[in-house]
């Protein structure tokens, strides 16, 4: 989150600071020394050199050297959460944060220069800024198990992973609003982070190997509920759940799918269902022929190795060989 919030705050500004003035934070200080000295922990100081900021930690129980940074803080908490505001996500309460803060910006007189407002004062300091830098791949890692339903848990939710990585660890790589699962340096599972608490977040495509031995599992499976297909998939779907053999044939169907490409299955759902087809094997027989490499183009000889006479087949040749040899 603090990584984040630095490149958030660095691209809406337009450039970085040359010192960055830090409260004694545990996710930035790993042990408070003498004075001003402090030992800052790796990641964070990794995080410092990419933007070329100069960390200095304040005094401890010294409120006077974060300027009015906690009073701008509740004035701040008032003007944009009174009344309790109503938004459906992070992303939307992030969006009108923002525009709040610019619209206070450009209403408040800047405290040490009344003749202008913090919103123009902030743009003749703009220049002053560091060159923006991109930006800063930061997370925190970790070790996970992986359970025999393909899940893993992290702060009181379950995620879902590929079905090939069950039985062996993962690293668990944490963003500020997603994670990314590791098994031999190849990604097996991604998925938004949920802030939530007791929920499980499956990607059903996780599970569609299982599917070849399990096809039942389509029926009542959690993953598989309210799975959003293309629409000529959710179609053959349809169809396929009445039939007696329904669930065998949307697992293969599905299992093309993993296997090659959900857009060349889907075309191929569209065409079988022009066609009036609606069965598994119509539909990866088109797959078949949209996957499969074309025949190689024949090979036109040179000249010096034509054929001048053209070999004569006479099939009549192996019945003599065949009497002589019982003859002899």
């Amino acid at each position: 989150m603090v990584f984040d919030a630095h490149d958030e705050a660095f691209k809406f500004f337009g450039g970085g600071c040359i010192n960055g003035i830090y409260d004694n934070m545990t996710t930035a200080v790993d042990a408070i020394l003498s004075g001003k000295e402090r030992k800052f922990n790796k990641a964070f100081s990794r995080m410092c050199s990419h933007h070329l900021v100069n960390p200095i930690a304040c005094t401890r129980a010294a409120g006077w050297e974060k300027g009015q940074v906690e009073n701008l803080v509740k004035e701040s908490r008032a003007y944009s959460f009174t009344p309790r505001l109503e938004v459906a996500d992070f992303d939307e309460l992030n969006a009108r944060l923002q525009k709040d803060a610019i619209k206070r910006a450009k209403e408040l007189r800047h405290p040490e220069n009344l003749e202008v407002t913090v919103w123009e004062e902030f743009q003749q300091e703009k220049p002053l800024l560091t060159h923006l830098q991109k930006p800063f791949v930061g997370f925190r890692e970790k070790t996970v198990a992986v359970s025999r339903t393909c899940l893993i848990n992290f702060e009181r939710n379950k995620y879902s992973v590929e079905a090939r990585a069950v039985g062996r660890q993962v690293q668990l790589q944490v963003y500020a609003t997603r994670i990314v699962l590791r098994q031999d340096g190849e990604i097996v599972g991604e998925h938004e982070r949920c802030f939530g608490r007791g929920k499980t977040i499956f990607n059903p495509w996780h599970y569609v190997p299982v599917l070849k031995r399990k096809p039942g599992a389509l029926r009542n499976g959690a993953p598989f509920r309210d799975w959003d297909l293309p629409p000529a998939m959710t179609q053959i779907w349809t169809h396929l759940r009445g039939t007696s053999d329904g669930d065998r044939q949307l697992a293969d169907i599905l299992f093309a799918a993993y296997q090659h490409d959900i857009d060349v299955v889907e075309a191929a759902c569209e065409e079988a269902l022009k066609s009036g087809l609606r069965k598994a094997d119509a539909i990866l027989n088109i797959v078949s022929r949209r996957t499969n490499p074309p025949p190689p183009k024949a090979i036109e000889p040179p000249a010096h190795l034509q054929l001048k006479m053209a070999p004569i087949a006479d099939c009549a040749r192996y019945d003599r060989l065949g009497g002589s040899h019982a003859t002899a």
